[in-house]
């Protein structure tokens, strides 16, 4: 762990006791508030002292709670709302044992009310300061660069110069790029890491020699400096792994996603009970875009597109941005292809792209009707792009792992920037999404396609 990630992560203790404190004792603030006793009387009698003390001690207790869900971990880019829902989940938790604590303990008090505003206030309160020593910590690493790590880089090809380039433009990432050196090279490494002193190497390209990387391994081991590398296609496979015992020989199973069992049966009602919620908020949205694209071109209102999802042909409808029968055309437009590096199609200012549908796609709400794909089964809320069947007659070997599971509406790769990601990394973010999928990956990751569709941008 890095010295400025400890200190920030022990700062972090102090903050949330002092905002827990802040929201218990607020919660009891506002029960004896004239308003709301006048619409409900107060039953308890519980000092403000002796309430603050046990508030106090509540407060504690969450922070052990906070330890265990992993909020102290050292991480240099979290992000925010993986945060919030980290703090959810580890207040809710911690409440609901109080609450069995005081089921069997009737000597402390007995407020429901003053139980659910702590709870809300809680959540908040975290939140709001964790926020805030967030942004100080932002502005303290642009500014004076305090908790900047200096890294050289080993490696070359399109992954160490996405790397590379990441950590120059973004003031943000806690690196500072001391040096890039094509090959391991031991020598320079040692030169480098005297003067001016490199504090991590992150190896960006898995080909090197085995030897090579061993020796690169203990030189840093023997400096105590940090080593991050690139894993190759088999170290990303089997991190996601399945052992079972046949006759008392272990079996290690290599699983495609852990989008299986019980995850597939709560990945789909999440999808259906989302959808029709979204369904019902959608409805003056559906009418209003239909309104003008009949008003802007001629052409239906909606266009159905033939794309692949788990191997299997479906037609996906969307709102028609383009002129009436454009797949026609893209044939005379192969040469005007911006993406060179794979199968993929994309063309800035496509002719074939009506106003009104260059207003729809800029905020990715042509793609709303996929709504329909998803209640019937097609397509998932959240998943890899769904593929256009041209394109996967194209795709390499270890590119057809995306097609494991149901394409989605939004994706990893989607809310990370995929039509400015190579295409070799944008199959890296889906193969990363299947082999790490949760709950509540999806539900940030909507929450990120939200902020995508209001603030037009892909990381926040």
């Amino acid at each position: 762990m890095r010295k400025s990630d400890f200190i920030f992560n022990v700062s972090l203790v102090p903050v949330d006791f002092f905002m827990l404190f802040i929201a218990g004792f607020s919660a009891y603030v506002l029960r004896l508030s004239p308003l709301v006793v006048e619409l409900r009387p107060v039953f308890f009698d519980l000092p403000p002292l002796q309430y603050g003390t046990l508030v106090g001690f509540i407060s504690a207790f969450f922070l052990v709670v906070f330890s265990l869900v992993g909020l102290y971990k050292s991480k240099i880019k979290r992000s925010q709302v993986e945060e919030f829902f980290q703090v959810v989940s580890a207040i809710s938790g911690g409440m609901m044992a109080i609450i069995i604590f005081m089921f069997f303990r009737h000597d402390w008090f007995d407020s429901r009310f003053i139980m659910l505003a702590a709870w809300i206030f809680g959540i908040a309160f975290v939140s709001l300061g964790r926020f805030g020593s967030a942004r100080v910590r932002r502005f303290l690493l642009k500014k004076y660069r305090i908790g900047v790590d200096r890294v050289l880089i080993v490696g070359e090809g399109d992954q160490a110069n996405m790397i590379k380039d990441e950590i120059i433009k973004n003031p943000y990432s806690g690196y500072e790029l001391l040096s890039h050196l094509p090959s391991i090279d031991l020598e320079n490494i040692k030169n480098i890491v005297k003067n001016p002193g490199a504090q991590k190497i992150i190896l960006a390209t898995p080909n090197f020699s085995r030897s090579e990387v061993i020796d690169l391994a203990n030189f840093c081991e023997d400096l105590r400096i940090d080593l991050k590398f690139v894993p190759d296609l088999f170290g990303a496979m089997s991190a996601n792994i399945d052992i079972d015992i046949l006759n008392g020989n272990p079996l290690i199973e290599l699983k495609r996603t852990n989008i299986d069992g019980w995850g597939l049966i709560i990945k789909r009602v999440f999808d259906i009970t989302f959808s029709l919620l979204l369904m019902l908020f959608l409805i003056p949205v559906f009418l209003l875009i239909a309104f003008l694209i009949k008003w802007d071109s001629r052409g239906p209102v909606f266009v159905r597109l033939k794309r692949i999802s788990q191997s299997k042909e479906f037609d996906l409808i969307k709102f028609r941005s383009m002129v009436e029968g454009a797949d026609k055309y893209k044939e005379y437009f192969k040469d005007s292809n911006e993406r060179k590096d794979g199968p993929l199609f994309k063309m800035k200012d496509d002719p074939r792209v009506t106003r009104v549908g260059k207003i729809i796609r800029s905020k990715r709400v042509d793609e709303l009707p996929q709504i329909f794909n998803v209640l019937k089964g097609n397509i998932s809320l959240v998943g890899p792009r769904p593929h256009q069947p041209d394109e996967v007659a194209l795709y390499e070997r270890h590119h057809k792992k995306v097609l494991a599971v149901k394409a989605g509406v939004t994706g990893l790769a989607q809310v990370s920037g995929a039509e400015k990601l190579p295409f070799e990394e944008e199959v890296k973010l889906d193969r990363y999404y299947l082999e790490n999928w949760s709950i509540k990956k999806d539900v940030v990751i909507l929450l990120k396609t939200l902020g995508v569709l209001i603030f037009g941008r892909t990381e926040y």
